[in-house]
């Protein structure tokens, strides 16, 4: 497709540059020239622009069997409540990030024995 893009927009800017040059002061051969000129530059941006990327946002979902009680989640560090936005999971694993002294750490459960 760019290859194409590529090679319309050179000879649109031929003939365009032709219509300019072979003019001899005709007004509309210079417009005509000047659209042809006009139009192979709009060409070439749009070939040369990035492709767009889609995004993929992913959920997690995680379900806890037996009696699940919340508590209070707070930096091992600073001692400053966390909350929902402190914690990243990360390949099956729980993260910490602490929005208050920066702390970065692996939540761990402790045995339950």
């Amino acid at each position: 497709m760019k290859f194409f893009a590529y090679t319309l927009a050179t000879l649109l800017g031929l003939l365009g540059l032709a219509f300019v040059i072979g003019s001899r002061g005709r007004p509309m051969q210079i417009v005509v020239g000047v659209i042809l000129l006009a139009a192979a530059g709009v060409l070439f941006y749009f070939a040369l622009r990035p492709p767009k990327t889609a995004t993929t946002t992913i959920v997690q979902k995680i379900e806890l069997s037996g009696d699940v009680h919340l508590e209070n989640l707070t930096c091992r560090a600073c001692g400053g409540a966390l909350g929902r936005e402190s914690v990243i999971v990360k390949a099956g694993a729980v993260f910490i990030n602490c929005q208050f002294c920066g702390a970065s750490y692996q939540l761990e459960e402790e045995p339950k024995w």
